[in-house]
């Protein structure tokens, strides 16, 4: 995962079954914008991340178990922002950082870690 889109990838039976949800946050003021436009801008921009986490919080209430891997520092965000929620504290949530992957690699890396629990 990382600040723009989150693969979640479910596996069941052996069966793995992935689905991208993609943040809405904006990623540049438009060119032209004064510095209080750019205010605004990054308040939004807070507000639409809030949205995205929050989306992938509900995501995450139907699973007991959950690995949050990336990149970037989205998926420390995350964890802290579940963390911080008594919904989540019977789901067990991992963490771990990641170069950026392609599909197949998401796949072996996901199927990797489920296979030692």
């Amino acid at each position: 995962m990382d600040h723009s889109t989150a693969h979640l990838t479910e596996l069941t039976a052996g069966q793995l079954t992935t689905t991208v949800i993609a943040s809405k946050t904006i990623t540049h003021v438009p060119n032209g914008e004064h510095k209080h436009s750019e205010h605004q801008f990054h308040n939004k921009e807070q507000h639409q991340e809030h949205d995205y986490y929050k989306h992938l919080g509900e995501v995450i209430r139907g699973y007991d178990d959950v690995l949050l891997f990336g990149p970037t520092g989205a998926k420390t965000e995350l964890h802290n922002i579940l963390k911080a929620d008594h919904l989540f504290k019977d789901i067990r949530i991992e963490v771990k950082p990641t170069d950026k992957m392609s599909d197949n690699q998401q796949h072996a890396f996901v199927r990797e870690h489920f296979s030692r629990h």
